[in-house]
């Protein structure tokens, strides 16, 4: 195997099963409280998972932007950045953290209006809430260190971190609710104890791998003003593209509530296809981000150019084995989602739009990687509008004559537009004179 090929998979396997831990959190809280014999309980989960996923979600910049700068900072032997680069991310983040508590009941309030849960609903969100929302500082605390250890080319601790935080979370959350009958305020109690029991065991791992750095600490170029103008002026890209993509996925979801009550199960159902090819392309970004920074720091051009082309490759291939899955396998797939037969007849209808998710949207997941690791974040934001136009613009257009066809025209326009997009813009963003 090729030295290329096995430095992505050191970085892109390992990365791939903490992003399939990540949706276990919410799927032990939904299993938790299923038991717990009233629908209610389930609907404050579902809400109160799907608030804090937009609120945790809009702040992902954190871990991004901390990737792309740590690995040029690696990359260039410049140790001192490497380190401040990471305090600095940790600042921001706790300060972003105390502002969330500051106005959590504000964010709470304009949440439930726009939601509209029923009265049952929302007052046991706003106790799942008030709970989880003290997890914040944890939570963003390890978005920065997740994007720092895979810019040190380290995505084994995140794993690990990963795996212990949802163990953490069913020992801790069965004990609550079971042995202490707290319902569902143990369930959050649960979800923050193990955001923190991650946090600590991400610090211990840190000072344990890295703890020879502190020497390279300079605690004059930690929060200097070009410094924090370079972070914010990247994240702001960063933020803006992930408030765009937030856009798009939770429209799409809406507008298949607004065609019909089977339509929003299905494409609820289907969905499911994109999301596992997520997971899998995401850890191949997340070898990207890491490798291109690197390559780019160091100022090795036929190394960046040699790990651009190993990523496409993997990402080609895996495209098409995804999709093969899908043809061959797609049905079964389903049955294991529902057993409701008139949701499955109408799931096989829309069922071959899926097929094309892997192949749009291949270019997409490996330029995002790309693009992060050479921090030309501008790309990622005008790719991703882009994107967001031809979605309304065919959504508009097309639902009216195709219904739930048109909106998945739109979806898979959407990620082919951004690909496309990154693919135009490479040879003008990408350049060595521009990183």
């Amino acid at each position: 195997m090729h030295l290329r090929d096995k430095q992505i998979l050191k970085i892109a396997l390992p990365s791939i099963v903490s992003n399939i831990t990540v949706p276990l959190l919410g799927l032990i809280d939904v299993g938790i409280t299923g038991h717990l014999g009233r629908a209610s309980f389930i609907g404050a989960i579902a809400v109160g998972g799907m608030l804090f996923n937009i609120i945790y979600w809009m702040f992902a910049f954190l871990r991004m932007g901390t990737s792309g700068m740590t690995a040029q900072a690696l990359g260039a032997r410049n140790l001192t950045e490497v380190v401040s680069v990471l305090l600095r991310a940790l600042v921001v983040s706790l300060l972003i953290s105390v502002l969330m508590l500051c106005v959590q009941i504000p964010i709470r309030e304009c949440s439930l209006r726009i939601i509209s849960p029923s009265e049952e609903v929302a007052a046991l969100t706003c106790s799942y809430y008030n709970i989880c929302i003290w997890g914040a500082p944890a939570a963003l605390s390890l978005f920065v260190l997740t994007g720092w250890f895979v810019g040190m080319q380290n995505s084994i601790i995140p794993m690990w971190v990963a795996i212990v935080q949802n163990v953490a979370n069913i020992v801790v959350s069965l004990v609550l609710v079971y042995g202490f009958e707290m319902k569902i305020e143990g369930v959050a109690l649960g979800t923050v104890l193990a955001q923190y029991v991650g946090l600590l065991v991400a610090v211990c791992l840190l000072v344990h791998n890295y703890g020879r750095l502190k020497c390279y600490l300079q605690t004059g170029m930690v929060m200097t003003k070009a410094a924090l103008l370079k972070f914010f002026f990247l994240n702001k890209d960063i933020f803006l593209r992930t408030c765009c993509l937030i856009l798009v996925h939770f429209f799409f979801i809406a507008a298949g509530a607004k065609i019909g009550d089977t339509e929003l199960a299905v494409n609820t159902m289907l969905m499911q296809f994109f999301t596992l090819y997520s997971y899998v392309m995401d850890g191949f970004a997340f070898a990207g981000e890491a490798m291109v920074g690197w390559a780019i720091g160091a100022r090795l051009h036929d190394i960046y150019d040699e790990t651009v082309r190993h990523l496409f490759r993997w990402g080609g291939a895996l495209a098409v084995l995804f999709t093969l899955f899908y043809l061959l396998l797609g049905s079964p797939f389903l049955t294991l989602l529902t057993d409701n037969a008139d949701v499955l007849a109408a799931a096989r209808n829309y069922q071959p739009w899926t097929l094309l998710v892997p192949i749009c949207g291949m270019a997409a997941f490996i330029w995002d990687g790309v693009y992060i690791g050479a921090t030309a974040t501008k790309g990622m934001l005008i790719s991703m509008a882009s994107g967001m136009v031809v979605f309304f613009l065919l959504y508009f257009l097309l639902v009216p004559l195709w219904g739930n066809h048109g909106l998945w025209v739109a979806f898979v326009a959407y990620l082919a537009m951004r690909g496309v997009v990154q693919t135009v813009m490479r040879k003008s963003l990408l350049k060595w004179d521009n990183l």
